[in-house]
């Protein structure tokens, strides 16, 4: 089978085979985010195999064979050394059959990547400066598109004396990045001529001799070497941990590369290059299609928040019902969903009113009630009440029944916790810290410990119904977020970069306080007023009690948290029929890729 039959029979495999989080390398799509297209990858890395086993393109018998190249590199290579361009090289050994992953056609030969190429080694260390006349090349220039030179700096002018000619980038050099998790492997041939131009310590020069430099770059961003660049693979090319691994000089130049007769190395290349071509024609479609389909899901989900009335909302419902099929099947619009979900929960649209349900504020009447009595008993302070929630915060309508309240109108307080060291000692008093609640619901994992005295377990010991805030981190998306203390919980403290909230659970549901503090409506109020300070987001208890949201009945609240379960039950479902068809289709890529490489 031919590799356009390969593309065209598959085509839907292809296209279709997605993986939902983000991808590094040559066949990774930057356009769309989380999403990588795993069918595309894979066709992208069986081009490159079919290409270095000799299976894309045509052997022709009448070509000089591989082993009367390797004679004229070596006869060049005598001749640079009479003429003092480069060192003797040292005597290499022939490829042993083990080091030969795998079979070479006819006129086809394995050689050492240093039995091809005049010169193979690692940058220097520069000395830098803020300008000079020779600019510098680290890992983060050598992209998979290319060379990226807006990251390049420059040598201080006074230690150029220590660059010999030959550390100077020249066109057709391959630059192989050899340090560092997640850059190093990365490849890539200079095509233009770069003047004035050194790679640093962290990037190695390979510079080909006569051979087709993209011929050896298309087995270097090969499956066949990309996965030797893995520390725990059998056969590894790089040293150190998979924190810090590095792909040394003599390890290149010991690698077997299998070499075709040069105008097959140029036939191939230009194959290479059109079949990419191809690869990026399919990924620009499927990205377009993935960007239109996102664009329709928010448009439909976004009229059923903005609908004016019932009947509008209903006929906007209809319309998403009668697309579901299509419309949700990412990950991402099933997240948006979810969103949507919770505004109609808190916009007072997912489940019907009853008008024998006693109005919210009564509820927030027998609050009041109650704060009043417990501040008279010594149980907390009394605070400042906040105006009540002005019309321009009153950012949509809700039901008759329904109020507008602040935060601080349904919590008895808001506390932070303790600074105290915590250790792994179960013999002290559990405390709960940023990792335990990030996924916005309590998590045993990774719990420790920490010395209490009686007043400080008083103060700091959670009771179920708490809802526990993080107030400080790296990512905005992450502060204000909040889980439940639940029964189990009981008894645990919480660190200081958390605020407990302890709710009037009387007349106040948590989880629907945690559904609302969710919504987009408040995430919006909580990731505005966020401050930085060296690089970490925070939010106040302050900011906290300001927060405004619509609070229902206290039954029609129950009504809404059951509504809310089972829909994002519904969501969660259609994850996990996501995921294992998204399993499914990169299985099938990978059984085609086995097949055409068999």
């Amino acid at each position: 089978m031919s590799a356009q039959q390969l593309i065209t029979d598959h085509l839907d495999l292809w296209t279709g085979a997605v993986t939902h989080k983000s991808g590094s390398g040559r066949s990774a799509s930057g356009k769309n985010g989380k999403i990588e297209l795993t069918g595309i990858k894979k066709l992208r890395e069986l081009i490159l195999e079919l290409a270095v086993r000799g299976k894309l393109v045509e052997q022709d018998p009448s070509e000089e064979p591989a082993s009367v190249l390797l004679d004229r590199i070596a006869e060049e290579k005598t001749r640079l050394v009479k003429e003092g361009k480069i060192k003797k090289p040292k005597n290499l050994k022939e490829v042993a059959d083990e080091e030969k992953p795998f079979g070479l056609p006819e006129g086809w030969a394995w050689a050492r990547m240093e039995a091809v190429s005049e010169y193979i080694q690692r940058g220097k260390g520069p000395k830098y400066a803020e300008s000079g006349k020779v600019r510098v090349i680290s890992q983060k220039c050598v992209q998979w598109s290319g060379l990226d030179l807006s990251t390049a700096r420059f040598v201080d002018d006074n230690s150029l004396k220590g660059y010999q000619d030959e550390r100077y980038i020249r066109k057709n050099d391959i630059l192989w990045n050899s340090t560092g998790t997640g850059t190093v492997g990365r490849a890539i041939v200079v095509k233009e001529s770069q003047h004035s131009t050194v790679v640093d310590s962290h990037v190695t020069i390979v510079r080909p001799l006569v051979a087709e430099p993209s011929h050896i770059l298309n087995y270097i961003s090969s499956p066949s070497v990309q996965q030797r660049i893995e520390p725990d693979h059998e056969n590894s090319l790089v040293s150190g941990s998979t924190k810090q691994v590095e792909l040394n000089s003599g390890s290149v130049k010991l690698l077997a590369v299998p070499l075709p007769p040069l105008s097959e190395q140029h036939r191939i290349v230009k194959k290479v290059d059109e079949l990419m071509a191809i690869c990026d024609r399919l990924e620009q479609q499927v990205g377009d299609q993935l960007e239109a389909h996102k664009v329709l899901v928010d448009t439909l989900l976004d009229a059923l928040t903005h609908s004016t009335d019932a009947a509008e909302l209903a006929e906007h419902w209809a319309r998403v019902a009668e697309h579901f099929d299509t419309l949700f099947t990412t990950e991402a619009s099933i997240d948006k969903l979810k969103q949507t979900i919770l505004q109609l929960a808190v916009m007072g649209r997912l489940v019907e009113q009853d008008p024998n349900d006693e109005p919210a504020r009564v509820l927030l009447e027998r609050i009041a009630e109650e704060t009043d009595r417990l501040v008279t008993e010594g149980k907390i302070k009394k605070v400042k009440n906040l105006p009540p929630v002005k019309d321009e915060e009153r950012t949509f309508g809700i039901p008759k029944e329904w109020e507008w309240v602040h935060f601080s109108d349904v919590v008895k307080d808001l506390k932070y916790g303790t600074s105290k060291k915590c250790y792994y000692d179960p013999k002290n008093t559990a405390v709960l810290r940023i990792p335990n609640v990030a996924e916005g619901q309590v998590s045993t994992k990774d719990l420790k410990f920490a010395e209490m005295s009686q007043q400080e377990q008083n103060d700091f010991i959670l009771s179920p119904g708490d809802l526990l805030f993080i107030r400080s981190n790296g990512s905005s998306s992450i502060v204000g977020r909040c889980a439940i203390i639940d029964k189990e919980m009981h008894g645990y403290a919480y660190a200081g970069y958390l605020v407990r909230a302890r709710i009037f659970t009387r007349y106040i549901h948590t989880k629907y306080l945690k559904l609302t503090m969710d919504s987009l409506a408040v995430r919006k109020q909580i990731e505005q007023p966020i401050r930085t300070t060296s690089g970490v987001k925070n939010i106040n208890s302050t900011e906290l009690k300001r927060i405004v949201f619509p609070l229902p009945p206290l039954d029609e609240q129950h009504r809404i948290v059951d509504k809310v379960e089972e829909l994002m039950a519904l969501c969660d479902q259609l994850k996990t029929h996501l995921s294992e068809c998204g399993k499914t289709r990169s299985q099938l890529a990978e059984t085609v890729v086995e097949q055409a490489l068999s």
